[in-house]
């Protein structure tokens, strides 16, 4: 899973979120004794889905998780780790920088706010939010031919039974609940995959310039 190459790379990053991490409240103070099983090698298998060569966002990053495991395990993408809280984003700059982690850019911002600027191949989220939330702010960050991937738990098929209505205003196709991991780590990691129903419309959407008429927003209270 991690070359041996990256693996010190992935043990100076776990000392980290055992240490720092845990001291800015970004891990659990009980999370250290299982920081590999439940954190890393969970979200390191997540690397089957991402495309060679991929460009990747992962939105609520938080401590990192999925973003800098993906980015330590496959240092062929480039990930944009999108995340609102200073204190999140000072700590995900800090490994970035101690890791030397060249393909990473950490963004201090609301998912929102890369609508219609930035698109990428994969959108990862892990524990961010419900499914209907997550679409809301990832689908609109996902080019034409990428897709999203939610990390979930147990409750994944009813979480996708339940945005029914939402995939279909968005125009997405059918979600996939996918199991990544199996015979690598003791809990597979479960994921939600979605895609466009038609890219060439997505991409016909986004190539029209915005009417005066559509920009106008009215000032949030």
């Amino acid at each position: 899973m991690f070359a041996p190459d990256r693996l010190r790379l992935a043990g100076r990053y776990a000392d980290l979120l055992a240490t720092e991490g845990v001291v800015r409240g970004l891990i659990g103070p009980r999370e250290g004794a299982r920081l590999w099983e439940r954190h890393l090698l969970n979200c390191a298998v997540l690397g089957e889905l991402v495309p060679d060569g991929a460009e990747v966002c992962d939105v609520g990053s938080g401590a990192g998780l999925p973003g800098l495991v993906l980015a330590i395990v496959r240092p062929d993408v480039h990930v944009t780790l999108v995340e609102p809280l200073l204190r999140r984003t000072t700590f995900l700059q800090e490994v970035v920088d101690e890791l030397d982690l060249t393909g990473v850019e950490v963004i201090r911002a609301r998912a929102e706010a890369l609508h219609g600027d930035r698109e990428f191949d994969l959108v990862t989220s892990r524990a961010v939010a419900p499914l209907g939330r997550l679409l809301s702010w990832s689908m609109p960050l996902v080019a034409p031919t990428g897709a999203m991937v939610a990390m979930k738990g147990a409750s994944a098929a009813d979480e996708v039974a339940a945005v029914e209505k939402e995939l279909a205003q968005l125009g997405c196709a059918p979600p996939e609940v996918l199991t990544v991991g199996a015979g690598v780590a003791d809990s597979p990691t479960t994921a939600i995959r979605v895609v466009w129903a038609e890219p060439a419309r997505v991409r016909l959407a986004r190539a029209q310039p915005p009417s005066k008429k559509s920009t106008s927003r009215r000032p949030r209270g």
